[in-house]
């Protein structure tokens, strides 16, 4: 199954990699293909500085603790996504959060579900009836029901 990763799932799994986003992160290979765009990597960058105070890292281990989860993400250019995709994710983001545009194309392009933490964006793309949607407690409980089967 493949799953897009947006900045607010990184964020968290370098704030606390043992956290139950950590384990998805980690340890879901048999069952997750992880996917992001190129633009997070920017976003994760524009906030190093903030994510090293709220998290007390030093420089040299946040960024270890970057290199380990980005080594479990494919990276996909956005260039590659169509023009009506583009136009599509910004009808749905722009009364949302405009922001999250390049994570929305990434899903509807890949035919992937996004993987969220961020209230605002997973209830704004519920109310404009994008499906393709799951948060870290469905995505535990879906992990579960695999490693059961």
């Amino acid at each position: 199954m493949k799953i897009i990763l947006d900045t607010n799932i990184i964020f968290s799994a370098l704030l606390n990699s043992n956290s139950n986003i950590g384990d998805l992160i980690f340890n879901s290979d048999k069952f997750f293909e992880f996917y992001s765009c190129n633009y997070m990597r920017y976003e994760i960058e524009k906030h190093w500085e903030r994510l090293k105070k709220i998290s007390k890292l030093s420089d040299e281990q946040l960024r270890e603790s970057y290199t380990k989860i980005f080594s479990k993400i494919r990276f996909i250019n956005e260039e590659i996504i169509p023009h009506e995709i583009w136009v599509f994710s910004e009808n749905i983001t722009q009364n949302i959060d405009i922001d999250d545009i390049d994570f929305v194309a990434l899903t509807k392009f890949l035919r992937a579900t996004l993987w969220t933490g961020d209230k605002k964006l997973y209830n704004g793309l519920i109310k404009a009836n994008f499906k393709k949607l799951i948060n870290t407690s469905a995505l535990l409980s879906l992990r579960l029901a695999k490693e059961e089967k």
